[in-house]
Formats: structure tokens, sequence, C-alpha cells
């Protein structure tokens, strides 16, 4: 004997790979299919729908494959109501609650489908109930949760849908279907990241940058500084060293000990990280030296002139550090998650741990490119459940200055 449950795929789930990776789910897990209902969607903006009734030996068996598929978007054709059961203390989940994925979701509650806000992946959804009877729905990380939240357990009365790839080249990154790349064009696929930032800056869009230390070692230091010092930067996601090494090369003309222009090391240039770390702490932080004269360049000199919100997110082997680097981990991960939350365009730049933390909080729906010579950073991001974003495997170096030129050439344009 056996158990089925029907489930609906909608949307471009042809052209983006969707109905097939749903059929190949179920029989991998040991299931089996019946197509009940197929509508083609006939030109490129027409959606196509699939009804399909899945079987499996065990009412078990079932769950893990339904489970398997509502996270690649195929829902229940018969939704059942959401159950919601309270948190039993301050930072504890029933069992058995909903963990979320970054995809844009729904919960079906009280006969109402009602969106969940702040999306992110491998969150509890936790409904909220006001005086005035309106219900809402919101991720929630564990530590967040508070006693009596109610918490969604179970996947029943969960909607997911996952973000569709363009059937053409036309809109925002529909350039950019190929994933990881390292051998197409650079340069034209940069000039298409440049017109996409410039497009979100002109639509309103919140730009933010991720960046690692080799941003500064490479020479891009100032390209990147030039485009903050222009509008097209809204927030920076960094840490203690890449902040270190920018300030660095204002005071010192070196980099971790490295003087930029000859590529030397000179006499006790290993120990110019310290001493920056050190005046910056004794002008009371970033602003305060700023303000002090001490910094007069760089990223981070921008960043607070051009009133540029940064998160400077601590780590372990940390020097120093500076004063403006949060050494709170959770602290730091809030302070991560509110810049990523406003973010509809984010471009993560050599730096595997910053973009990985990043990525954890992004939607699937902000459009994402990670660039970095390693393709391993790349690929461990979209492994990770980032699988909106772009990986380009270039110098970073070369990227970040093409990429400012393009971008002044895109905005003089329009």
């Amino acid at each position: 004997m056996t158990v089925s449950r029907t489930v609906e795929l909608e949307g471009h789930i042809i052209d983006s790979g969707m109905m097939g990776q749903c059929f190949g789910i179920v029989m991998d897990l040991g299931g089996s299919f019946e197509v009940e209902e197929f509508e083609v969607g006939r030109h490129k903006d027409a959606t196509t729908y699939c009804r399909m009734r899945v079987s499996a030996d065990t009412e078990g068996d079932l769950q893990t494959i339904v489970h398997e598929l509502h996270q690649n978007g195929a829902n229940p054709a018969d939704p059942r109501p959401a159950s919601v059961e309270p948190a039993p203390d301050d930072r504890v989940v029933p069992a058995g609650f909903y963990s979320t994925t970054n995809h844009p979701t729904e919960v079906f509650y009280r006969d109402e489908w009602i969106p969940v806000d702040d999306i992110e992946m491998d969150c509890a959804v936790v409904i909220e109930e006001g005086a005035d009877g309106e219900r809402s729905a919101r991720t929630k990380v564990l530590n967040a949760i508070r006693e009596d939240d109610l918490v969604v357990v179970g996947e029943s009365g969960i909607r997911v849908k996952p973000p569709e790839r363009p059937r053409d080249a036309s809109g925002p990154f529909g350039f950019m279907q190929g994933g990881v790349s390292s051998e197409r064009p650079s340069e034209s696929l940069i000039r298409e990241v440049a017109e996409a930032l410039v497009e979100t800056k002109r639509d309103g869009g919140n730009v933010l940058v991720v960046a690692g230390p080799a941003l500064i070692h490479s020479g891009a230091g100032d390209a990147l500084a030039d485009l903050v010092r222009e509008g097209f930067v809204d927030g920076l996601s960094a840490g203690n060293g890449f902040a270190t090494h920018d300030i660095e090369r204002g005071l010192y003309g070196t980099s971790l000990g490295m003087d930029m222009e000859t590529m030397e090391h000179p006499r006790k240039g290993h120990k110019h990280h310290i001493y920056t770390i050190s005046e910056v702490i004794r002008a009371g932080g970033i602003p305060e030296a700023v303000d002090a004269g001490l910094i007069q360049e760089g990223v981070m000199y921008e960043c607070v002139r051009n009133d540029v919100n940064y998160v400077l997110a601590g780590s372990i082997r940390d020097d120093g550090p500076l004063p403006d680097t949060i050494t709170d981990a959770v602290e730091a991960q809030n302070a991560i998650r509110e810049q990523a939350h406003e973010a509809d365009l984010v471009l993560m730049l050599s730096t595997l741990l910053h973009s990985v933390a990043v990525g954890n909080c992004l939607p699937s729906t902000t459009k994402t490119v990670c660039v970095d010579i390693n393709p391993a950073t790349v690929t461990q991001l979209l492994d990770r459940g980032s699988s909106q974003a772009i990986g380009m495997v270039t110098d970073i170096g070369t990227f970040v200055p093409t990429l400012a030129e393009k971008v002044f050439e895109a905005e003089a344009e329009q």
C-alpha cells in the first residue's frame, strides 16, 4: 500500500529547470509521480502549470519527498492551515519548528495567506497578532526567540516561491544566467554589472559592498573609494583587517607592510598595521580620526564623509581591534542582518567569510555578484544556499577599477 500527496508547480518551471529538478527529487528519494495536469506557457511572458501526484511506500518517505519538493517551490495542492506552538522559553523553539529557506514565503494562517517579512534562510517563522486583529509573520533567528512567541511548526500551510531565471537576456542580470564564470569576456560582464548598479541606484535601490583586505592589497581601494564618494555605495560590510589596511595605506602608503607604489617591504613596515590601530584607538574611533584630520583618504574616510553605513565584524584573529569593530558575534550578525535586509544589489569582493555571512542573511530575490580569484569562494557561497549569487572568477585588482570606470561611463550616458 502506498500513500500520496498532490503538489503544484507554477511559473517558468521548464526554462528554469525547476520541473525537471522536482521530478529528479521524487525518483532519487524512491518515490513515484503521475502528472495529472500540465499546461505549457507558449510565449515568454506566459507561465507553465504542473499538477502531479507524488507517491511513496510510507508516510515518512512521502514526508521526506514533499519536504524536498517544497524547498524547491512545489507546494501542496490542498493547503492546510499552518500549525503554531508557543515558544517554551527564550531562545527555545518548539520541536519540529519550520526552518526557512531564503525564498519568498507565505503562511496560511486563520484562512489567509500571510507573507513572511525579512525572509532569510535557517530561521523560525513567528506569527504576530495585533490588538486590532491584524496578523503578520516574520522570521526570527533562534537567539531572538522569546517565550510564548507563536512559532510555526511542520510544513503545512507554507508556500515557497523560488526566484526564476529570465527566459531571455532582458532585464537586470538576465545576462548572467551561467552561474560561476572564469572564461566569459570579463570586460563585457563588468559593463553589465556596472549598468545594473547604475540602474539600481537610479531606481532608488540600495547597494551593499562586502569587501575583504585583498581589495586594498591589490590596489583597488582608490576605485572603491571613488564609488563611495560618488554615491554608488549605500553600505559597507567588512572586517577589522579591511579597515585597518585601508587606513594604513593612507597613513603610511603601505598595506600589510608592503609599499603600494614600489611593492617593497620598508623597514618596520610589518608594524604599520598595529601602529595604525593604535592611532585610531587614540583618536577614539574612525569618525573621530577623520574629524581630527588623521585619516584623510581611503574607503573608510569616504564612508564617514558621505554618511555611508559600515559594519566591521570582528574575528578571533583580529589585531587591536579598531574601536569600530564589533567583537560580539551576535551583535555583529544583527548589524549585518540589518544591512542585508535593506540591500537590493550586493557586491561581494574577495572575502569568503564575510560573503558567506552576508549571503546567509539575504533573501533569494536580492541580486548578488561574488568576485574572487579563487573559484572555491564563489562555489562555496552557492553551495551554502545563496543560489541567486552570480560568480566571477577574476582578479579583484582589475575588477573594481574597471567596474568604477564602467559605472561612471554608464552614468554619463544616461
